[in-house]
Parts: structure tokens; sequence; C-alpha cells
């Protein structure tokens, strides 16, 4: 595996490749994004991977000078999956001048649940995705469901933008119990780890209570909502939101298209102790 951090050289590389598959990532690599590469190269030979914690989506009171950063076990994995190039660029090396011009998502999907909570979040996301292709060029890139609202705005981007790169979705991976695979899970205590599968639960419980219903209404699903808020704020969480929206755009669903029967996906954020999880189902 060729390891390279500058963006010349990079291209150099690839220069003349036309089934290029990409999965970008922040490194600290588990399972979970183990998986995206072996999807990505049903998709496209060579394989390329990146690792760079992008400072444009954290926040000012965020984690990313303590983001978990394990280079050398990273390199290990992506060795063992016969990825072809790992691009791990610098700061200086992707960003050498301030990055002035950035890509601001539509207010009614990027400022919406993770946005509302993160502001500023899928900016810094879209910029760095779109610099990220522009350097790798690739035919295909692989992002995980897990991050479902990241997912859609970045599939609607590259639309937009006409970019030729086909965005593959690939399954959350989840532990035995039902935890989705995180980086962040290392920051839970093993009391929060025994604790965390509930919040995957609770979405499985309110799956059951929608397809349940005899009539589909918006204050059935409001119910819903509120019932699973309070009942994980019992139990010491404290969610951002745990909210049921439609599959396509991730708007609050109207009568109109409950009655249509639009396909529904739970979507939530909460804090366990000092560590934010996010997980989602549809329905």
């Amino acid at each position: 595996m060729k390891i390279i951090s500058d963006i010349n050289e990079l291209r150099d590389h690839l220069r003349g490749q036309n089934r290029t598959s990409f999965v970008p990532t922040m490194g600290n690599l588990h399972e979970g994004h183990l998986s995206l590469m072996r999807l990505a190269r049903q998709y496209g030979d060579p394989v390329v991977a990146s690792i760079f914690v992008n400072r444009l989506q954290f926040g000012p009171n965020e984690d990313f000078d303590s983001y978990p950063r394990t280079m050398q076990a990273d390199i290990d994995k992506l060795e063992q999956e016969g990825v072809y190039i790992l691009f791990a660029p610098t700061e200086k090396d992707l960003y050498p001048q301030p990055q002035e011009y950035r890509v601001d998502p539509p207010q009614q999907l990027g400022d919406i649940l993770e946005g509302e909570f993160r502001p500023g979040f899928f900016k810094g996301v879209c910029t760095v995705v779109l610099k990220l292709f522009s350097c790798v060029q690739p035919r295909v890139a692989v992002f995980g469901k897990k991050d479902y609202q990241q997912l859609m705005i970045v599939r609607q981007m590259a639309s937009q933008f006409a970019l030729p790169v086909e965005i593959v979705p690939a399954e959350t991976i989840r532990a035995e119990d039902g935890l989705a695979l995180s980086s962040r899970n290392i920051y839970l205590s093993s009391s929060e780890r025994a604790e965390a599968p509930a919040l995957q639960r609770q979405l499985s419980a309110m799956r059951e209570q929608v397809l349940g219903l005899k009539e589909k209404t918006v204050s059935a699903l409001m119910d819903i909502e509120a019932q699973a808020l309070t009942q994980m704020q019992t139990r010491g969480w404290e969610p951002d939101y745990i909210a049921i929206r439609q599959q396509g755009d991730l708007a609050k669903p109207t009568q109109a298209n409950l009655d249509s029967g639009q396909a529904l996906v739970i979507v939530t954020a909460a804090k366990l102790g000092k560590t934010r999880l996010i997980d989602n189902l549809e329905i």
C-alpha cells in the first residue's frame, strides 16, 4: 500500500485510472470502516482510502483535539484489506491556504437534526468531501448509512454539482449487542458501554410501534417520539433528537405523505455521559 500526503503525488499515481473507488475516513478505523473498503472493491479498482481529521466540521466546543488518532494501527488494517493508496494529507497539504471557499448545503436539509445541534457541521463536511473528490477523482465513493443525513447531503451535493462520482451507501455495521460501530465508542466507560445498546433497542421498539399503527397519523408519530424521548431521559440519556422523518428528504411527514405510504426513517442523536452517539433505523 502506498501512503501519500501530497495532492500532486496522489494524482500522478492515479493518472489514467478510470475505475477508482474511494472511502473517505477520519481514521481510528474499526470493522465498520473496513466493510466500506470491501464494498468499494466490488465497485472499482484501485481502492483509495483517506484519513483526515477535518477541523472544518468540528464546533468550537467539540472533540477535534482529542479525536482518536491511531495512524499505525489504521495502516495495518488497510494493508490487510488490500487498499492500494492511503491518502493521508496534513492540514497544510489539504488546506495550503485558508479554506475561504465553502460548500453550504440547503437549509432545509443542512440545518435540521444534526445541523441544528452542530451548526456548520455539514458545511465543513461538504467542503472537505468536495476537495477530497477533487484530489482523488474517483468513479465511486462509499459512505456508511449510520451517518444517514450526511449520506443524503453528500449524494445531493454530487448530483447538483454534476460530479462524475457515484455515491454508494453501505449498511451500518453493529456489535453483537446492536450498538452501531463508531470511533467515538472508545469514549464510553464500561458501564456506559453496557447501556449504549439501549439506543438501538429504542429505535427498534419505535419501529414496531409505527408498523403496528392501524392508522398512521402525524399525531400518533409525535406521540411515539415523545414517549421515546422520555424513556431515554429516564435511563439517564440526554437526547438531542429522536425523530421520525421521511427517508427521501428527512422532512417531517405530513398526513398526505403518510397516506401515500411515504417511506420513513427514525434518526437519533443522544449523549450518554460525555459521549454523543448517533443511529437510525429505516421503517
